[in-house]
């Protein structure tokens, strides 16, 4: 069998995994739990073992405990909100740990967040506070802010408190949304968590994450406008951005982000305009334009800035502040940023070409020892993914919880899996608490974790990136892949099939 006419346009990422693109890159490049291997050498803790449970799949070694679930009861006898994302692990009194928990809720969504003193009273989102002891089991869990919406992502602040962001910027009845809001579990419900931080800017907040040397924040956008095309990037309408925040005060206390400050917008004049088209391992100069924060986006479209399809996930460790775009690159499967404040530039650190190596990563962080790890939002499988200072990559966990709608809903693929969300590691590195979004479910999971090493985070900002995870394709096929408009990797799949090439 030869493949022909019938192969004339270039394949679409939809088309290629309903044509059995996906069997074809698995049989090519293995499973998620061979991904280590297919990396060059041993990384990671080994291969995730089957959960006799249904619900998450670990290396051996690990043991996981559900410790909040949506529908379950808060302190107060309260119900435990729904879609939990963003989330952050801070030190508390002895050897707790602090949770704070995003919920990116709706008026339309099941179990609605029940504040006493909110932004918006016509509004559901918020944040909730899980107080842990070192057994990883809960103390107290309560309402840390209420009245915002769509609480997507956010960040953790060098003084411990937490940004949580609205994925929107709607104006209700009462109130304008699209703000970041500061959060102190110490204090639920005060003043300050009901008080929008304006000069950071009214857009579609993702994630943010604060430089705690320079104390500047960087804001990442998720915005919905516009369409992504799945066959041609030069046809995408869809627009993000990123951005920094100076702030007048930089103080790291409560409160200070309030006194004001300058937003900028990135605008990378030496690269294209659109990142889709930025090659792993470039480097680029960045320049930071001030823009109004009541138009930020306008301004950033006026100026021509740099244009993201979705931006996501943000961390800021060991120098270097992490960034990634869900949908970016040519074949839509997402793509990882790094931006070097010390030297004011970003590249291209990875590029999804297969889903069994990354697909639509959303949250990230780094963790105590050294390895990146990104939470994966895919259409049918969601993995936990690192990358090692090495090049390396392996799966430190996989979910099997079915995506469960909201009421009204459409249920969508009965194979579909709810996303991991949220992944933090308790202050002494040996807890790693993460969610799944919907139906809600923040887990502790333990093992044999590495011990922290500040070093190899510092080697992690500047390590090479994994060049070695691109798939080897002959100048043969790579001709061939050509003739039948097809990328290299999907030429190569099928050659691995045996599936010869007119």
């Amino acid at each position: 069998m030869s493949i022909g006419g019938n192969w004339d346009r270039r394949v679409s990422r939809r088309s290629f995994l309903g044509a059995g693109g996906l069997g074809a890159a698995a049989l090519l490049f293995g499973s998620g739990e061979a991904l280590a291997q297919q990396s060059g050498g041993r990384a990671g803790y080994g291969p995730t073992q089957s959960d006799p449970r249904g619900m998450l799949d670990l290396p051996e070694g690990f043991k996981y405990r559900v410790i909040s679930r949506e529908g379950s009861k808060l302190s107060d006898g309260t119900p435990v909100p729904g879609d939990h994302d963003g989330m952050v692990a801070i030190a508390g009194r002895g050897d707790r740990t602090i949770l704070v928990r995003n919920h990116e809720l709706r008026t339309s969504d099941a179990n609605p967040l029940e504040g006493r003193n909110p932004y918006d009273s016509t509004q559901v989102g918020g944040t909730t506070a899980v107080v842990v002891g070192p057994d990883r089991r809960v103390i107290r869990s309560y309402v840390t802010s209420s009245g915002s919406v769509n609480n997507c992502a956010g960040g953790g602040t060098p003084w411990g408190t937490w940004l949580t962001c609205e994925e929107d910027r709607t104006t209700t009845g009462e109130q304008e949304h699209g703000y970041v809001f500061e959060v102190d579990p110490r204090d639920p419900e005060n003043e300050l968590s009901r008080t929008p931080i304006r000069e950071m800017g009214r857009f579609s907040h993702e994630a943010v994450d604060i430089d705690p040397r320079t104390g500047i924040a960087y804001l990442t956008e998720d915005d919905f406008e516009g369409l992504i095309d799945d066959d041609d990037p030069n046809l995408d309408t869809r627009r993000s951005y990123l951005y920094r925040f100076l702030p007048n005060n930089r103080r790291a206390r409560p409160g200070a982000l309030q006194q004001g400050g300058t937003l900028q917008v990135a605008k990378l004049d030496e690269a294209p305009r659109d990142a889709d088209f930025i090659e792993q391992g470039q480097r680029f100069t960045m320049r930071w334009i001030t823009v109004n924060p009541e138009t930020p986006r306008d301004d950033a479209l006026a100026i021509d800035a740099t244009r993201f399809n979705r931006l996501e996930g943000a961390f800021f460790k060991g120098g270097a502040f992490w960034f990634d775009d869900t949908a970016g690159g040519e074949r839509r499967l997402g793509q990882i940023f790094r931006y070097l404040p010390s030297t004011n530039t970003i590249e291209l650190f990875y590029e999804g070409t297969d889903v069994n190596r990354l697909q639509s990563p959303d949250n990230i962080t780094v963790t105590p020892w050294g390895d990146l790890w990104v939470a994966e939002d895919g259409d049918f499988g969601n993995r936990i993914i690192g990358f090692t200072p090495e090049g390396r990559s392996y799966v430190f966990a996989n979910n099997r919880v079915p995506f469960q709608s909201s009421p009204g809903v459409p249920a969508g693929d009965p194979g579909e899996r709810s996303e991991f969300a949220g992944p933090t590691f308790s202050p002494d590195g040996q807890t790693f608490f993460v969610n799944i979004q919907s139906p809600g479910i923040t887990y502790a999971i333990w093992g044999p974790f590495k011990r922290p090493d500040a070093g190899r985070q510092r080697q992690m900002a500047t390590a090479e990136p994994p060049k070695r995870l691109r798939p080897e394709v002959s100048g043969e096929l790579s001709e061939a892949a050509e003739r039948n408009g097809m990328s290299q990797l999907e030429a190569a799949a099928y050659d691995r099939l045996g599936v010869p090439l007119a």
